[in-house]
């Protein structure tokens, strides 16, 4: 079968024609519909000259704008008295079966075509619903041709099936194109087709068009209800595409075929399995249509607006796969991008519910600020958008607890309500009342409450009976009159909320999704004390309907946690991995009470559930500020690591209490310095793994630090989530280093064998004050612990300050010796037989923390009228915040190299700084002349000063001239080469009355920075006369037979010799002021 030839040149047979030719321009054409609507592969022009001899333009696309451009040119000899002139459609780009769908035909004679000079001319052809298709020529008369003649060869429109395609396709258009006996019209173009397919078998080239143009046809008359069978026209359809594989002319086509009969299969059956076959489709369609094309506008743009409406949100893998591939066709100004960016959203939005990847919640709430921002104000979808947003903010809200994302979440709501004729009102009101109610159990504002109830009561009558969704409705505001009874102790709220749930249980059938939560709640309500009146009756029907909830929840959902809770399988509800965060550390603390209360053998197991849940939970967390505030929230637990060593304690468990107080103590602390841990042992058995790790820890320690000045929203989002990406590399890098068997425990809370490493130059006193039991383990440096109780008749010691009579402070200090010390020292000097003089550490917890131990006296005169030793006298004292501190600090490489020594003092404060210090200068001036010469010496004086803020210990600063080097900055800081610091300012050793065992001050920060030693103070310091300490101290530390040698470790020995030569200078309230921390 041969083609059509595209261009020929003709010539006359009548020799008195043979000087005169008309050279003939189509240049385009306009208007150009097509009569059955069928979107044509292409149209051309035909030229017939006479039965024989026939010229056909280029197949050219059909524009956007039902425009064609040509541009092609044809030598002509007017023999003939006429032409005729006709626009095709082509439905095939490869091989033209037939000569297509006749769009118009004219008659004309030479003369009229040659009536317009040399100008062209539009040439207007018979309207084609209600359009008149036209074409702009233009026509030349010339008396020479050097075209070559030649034959016209065979053409497809002289074969039988290509007479039969034509008689098809003009069946069809008249099917198309009138109502009365169309279904004829159908049955006669489906004959013609069929005809021709029969003709056409597998191998013929043609077989394909042949299938394409039976099946568009039966598509039709599926779609007008002429027919009925759609499984034929889609096998036929997918049997055109299998043969027109990508990179065939035709593929295209056969592609938006096969995707326009899945569509209107759906639009009749919805069936999912058809829109999201038609979504794959469209995905590979989209980007082979070109912009500005018929196909793409008219056909592709409008099909993918229909499949992007239809496409049902998935939260299933392949779902969010197939919603991220739609995506990628909707660049930024494309139509439909903010409802993909909504959809993709929501569907990464329930994927979240089912399995709390925290990254889902992200990506979902970034994705909804995008579809927010591309929808101004007055959009019919902005408040949709903003719903779904604040839904994604809220849910964040739950898993991690961040207070802004509930309060933004509540401003969205109340902002999409505010839409005049928003028509998800309902949605909004109900999903409000849900964030009030949440906010109003953070913050316990009644009015919170009372505003849900009557926003969930709007709702209702939003959503009469017989409403799909009255059922959650009703839940929800069961919900909220519960939670007013519980702080209002109505019982009008808790009898409707038992009748509300029963309501809302009736309406949903047990496959709904939120079924289950209906159920918890009502077994929720069941179990309060009011209504089950002693009686067992209620409390069996609420465990029967929390079973029941639980069958229902596939074994990882989130939600299993609250059933498990309620069954009080605290621990399977604090180990619910799918679960955020803030509910299993809750629910890890309710076991923690639960064994208390009960005397449980899991109590051990209880509280390290905790400490590891809340570490993860602040590890994910990436500023200083944001883990202390995430710890805030569980303010409740603060007292949890000294009742953990309490716990062991009473199940003679030692050991255990030893790495439970360091696990639960300093977790700010111990989460900063996992970025610090020297890696020397490491990098000798595997230096490249020890490469890795440092450069890893590097990469999140400058991600950390850069998030921490983030305030603008999406940017932080934005940064948490690269701090997320790269912590997941970082503990994928920690396990691999753990799979080696030497170093299983990296990074791991220490144990005890691991921690008795800080008593090696004396033993430490782990101070324990629980309500349970207040204990003293002493860590030695070798050999079994010690353990010894004491009276808890420490809470007037705890509230000791400075300022109190001098009376009243000798006698709390006889106290703290008595009822503290005095057993302590005891069994050092009987049971460790230890020396005197020799070096203690206090590890003060809770409580202890805020009492001067180190001063602890009798202040009692013996018979023979010598003075009874105090502590002081006995031993020489440091502090260490916690073991692993102290073990870090003695881990750090000293390296020999020229020390240096920097003094800096403030005397005289900027205005509204301070008061002035009259002897810093002079102070300064002597500690200068205490250094040894060997020392590279620098003096800073002017204005420096020291702020404690007990409120946020991390604002905690020193004043300096130009700007506050805070606690934080310091923090920052990595200064291995750093030996000393002695801070002779006010409250540097202060910390959070809130948080006491998190000990965070000045003087922690600066040991963490990597000073291994370091002195501060408890309370305000007088210049005047601390200035006789510190005179006393650099004597004794820079002593000339030391010959000049700086040495750390001195300074604990030289803190002491001060405060003894100083007794009669200073008075004892300024003498117990200075602490020493650290080796």
């Amino acid at each position: 079968m041969l083609r059509i030839v595209r261009r020929h040149f003709f010539r006359s047979r009548r020799s008195n024609f043979s000087s005169q030719y008309t050279r003939l321009k189509v240049i385009s054409g306009k208007n150009i519909q097509v009569p059955s609507e069928r979107i044509p592969a292409g149209i051309y022009v035909s030229i017939n000259v006479d039965s024989e001899r026939r010229w056909i333009t280029a197949t050219k696309v059909l524009s956007s704008e039902e425009s064609v451009v040509w541009g092609s040119t044809v030598t002509l000899s007017c023999a003939p008295p006429a032409l005729s002139i006709e626009i095709r459609a082509s439905y095939e780009v490869d091989r033209m079966l037939g000569s297509g769908e006749l769009i118009g035909k004219l008659q004309m004679s030479w003369d009229e075509l040659l009536g317009h000079g040399d100008e062209p001319f539009d040439l207007a052809f018979p309207p084609v619903r209600h359009v008149r298709p036209s074409l702009t020529l233009k026509a030349t008369v010339v008396h020479t041709c050097n075209d070559q003649a030649g034959p016209l060869p065979y053409s497809l429109i002289d074969c039988e099936i290509g007479r039969e395609t034509d008689a098809g396709h003009a069946r069809f258009a008249e099917y198309m194109t009138s109502w009365m006996l169309s279904r004829w019209y159908l049955n006669n173009a489906v004959q013609h087709f069929q005809f021709v397919l029969n003709q056409c078998p597998v191998d013929h080239p043609n077989h394909a068009a042949a299938l394409t143009n039976l099946a568009v046809a039966r598509l039709e008359g599926y779609i007008r209800s002429d027919l009925q069978d759609i499984d034929t026209t889609t096998s036929l359809l997918r049997k055109a595409l299998a043969l027109r594989l990508e990179g065939h002319p035709d593929h295209t086509s056969s592609l938006y075929n096969l995707v326009t009969a899945l569509i209107w299969r759906y639009s009749k059956e919805s069936t999912a399995v058809y829109i999201h076959e038609s979504a794959q489709l469209c995905c590979k369609l989209l980007p082979l249509c070109p912009e500005g094309t018929f196909l793409r506008s008219i056909g592709v743009d409008s099909t993918l607006g229909y499949v992007i409406s239809s496409l049902p949100i998935d939260g299933s893998d392949e779902g969010i796969h197939l919603h991220r591939n739609i995506l990628e066709l909707c660049p930024l100004g494309q139509q439909h991008r903010p409802k993909v960016l909504n959809k993709l959203g929501w569907a990464l939005f329930i994927r979240f519910t089912q399995c709390g990847n925290i990254d889902d919640i992200d990506e979902s709430i970034h994705l909804h600020h995008e579809a927010a921002s591309l929808c101004p104000e007055g959009h019919p979808d902005r408040g949709n958008y903003l719903n779904n947003l604040a839904s994604s903010l809220s849910a964040r809200f739950h898993h991690q607890g961040k207070p802004n994302d509930l309060d933004e979440a509540i401003s969205l709501y109340e902002e999409a309500l505010q839409f005049v004729g928003y028509k998800f009102c309902d949605f909004s009101l109900d999903n409000l009342g849900s964030s009030l109610i949440a906010r109003f159990n953070k913050c316990g504002n009644i009015d919170d409450i009372t505003r849900t109830i009557s926003l969930y009561r709007e709702a209702l009558t939003l959503r009469p009976p017989r409403h799909p969704h009255r059922d959650t409705t009703l839940s929800n505001l069961a919900l909220a009159l519960k939670t007013r009874y519980d702080k209002l102790d109505v019982s009008e709220d808790l009898n409707e909320a038992i009748d509300l749930y029963r309501k809302s249980l009736r309406l949903r059938r047990l496959d709904h999704p939120e079924c289950h939560r209906t159920l918890f709640g009502l077994s929720w309500v069941l179990c309060s004390p009011f209504t089950h009146t002693r009686e067992n009756q209620d409390v069996e029907e609420a465990i029967q309907l929390c079973q029941e909830s639980l069958a229902l929840l596939p074994s990882l959902h989130p939600d299993r946690c609250f059933s498990y809770a309620w069954l009080q399988n605290f621990r399977l509800a604090s180990k619910h991995s799918t679960q955020g965060f803030p509910q299993r550390i809750i629910q890890a603390y309710n076991w923690t009470v639960a064994v208390e209360q009960h005397g449980h053998g899991s109590a051990l197991e209880a509280y390290s559930a905790f400490f590891e849940l809340l570490d993860a939970h602040l590890a994910t967390r990436s500023s200083a500020t944001s883990r202390r505030e995430a710890a805030a929230a569980f303010h409740y637990a603060r007292t949890l690591p000294v009742d953990a060593a309490s716990c062991a304690i009473r199940h003679s468990n030692i050991r255990r209490a030893v790495e439970l107080v360091e696990q639960g103590r300093g977790q700010q602390w111990s989460l900063a310095s996992r970025l610090k841990t020297p890696v020397e042992v490491l990098e000798s058995a595997t230096s490249e793994l020890a490469h890795k790790y440092l450069e890893l820890s590097k990469l999140v320690s400058n991600v950390a630090q850069s998030s921490a000045t983030i305030t603008e929203r999406a940017a932080a989002d934005q940064a948490a989530t690269e701090y997320r990406r790269l912590t997941r590399q970082w503990e994928a890098m920690v396990a691999e280093i753990r799979s080696h068997r030497a170093f299983s425990r990296f990074l791991l809370p220490p144990l005890y064998e691991d921690l008795q490493a800080a008593a090696c130059q004396g033993p430490v006193i782990i101070l324990i004050a629980s309500e349970y039991s207040c204990s003293a383990i002493i860590v030695p440096m070798s050999g079994e612990l010690h353990h010894d109780r004491f009276a808890r008749a420490i809470r007037n010691a705890s509230k000791m300050e400075p300022k109190e009579p001098r009376n009243d402070l000798i006698v709390l200090l006889r106290t703290v010796w008595n009822e503290i010390m005095l057993p302590i020292v005891n069994v050092l000097q009987q049971g460790l037989q230890l020396k005197s003089h020799s070096r203690i550490w206090l590890c003060p917890t809770a409580a202890f923390t805020s009492i001067p131990l180190h001063a602890a006296h009798p202040f009692k005169t013996n018979a023979d009228r010598s003075k009874e030793p105090c502590l002081e006298d006995l031993y020489i004292c440091s502090y260490t915040p916690t073991l692993s501190a102290l073990v870090r600090s003695r881990q750090m490489v000293k390296k020999r190299v020229t020390s240096s020594f920097a003094t800096i003092g403030q005397g005289q404060p900027s205005a509204g700084r301070g008061k002035t210090l009259l002897a810093v200068d002079s102070e300064l001036e002597l500690v200068q002349k205490l250094i040894p010469e060997t020392a590279s010496r620098t003096t800073i004086s002017g204005d420096a000063a020291t702020r404690a803020d007990p409120d946020q210990p991390y604002n905690s600063h020193f004043v300096m001239k130009d700007e506050h080097l805070t606690l934080l900055d310091i923090m920052e800081r990595d200064v291995p080469y750093a030996e000393f610091a002695f801070l002779s300012a006010c409250h540097t050793a202060v910390g959070d009355e809130k948080t006491p065992d998190e000990v965070i001050h000045l003087a922690a920060g600066l040991q963490f920075a990597g000073f291994k030693s370091v002195i501060g103070t408890l309370w305000e310091v007088n210049d005047a006369v601390a200035k006789h300490v510190v005179e006393a101290f650099y004597k004794y530390m820079f002593d000339p037979k030391y010959r000049g040698v700086m040495n750390c470790a001195r300074a604990a020995w030289a803190l002491n010799c001060a405060t003894h030569a100083v007794k009669t200078t200073v008075p004892l309230e300024q003498r117990m002021v200075f602490i020493h921390i650290g080796v």
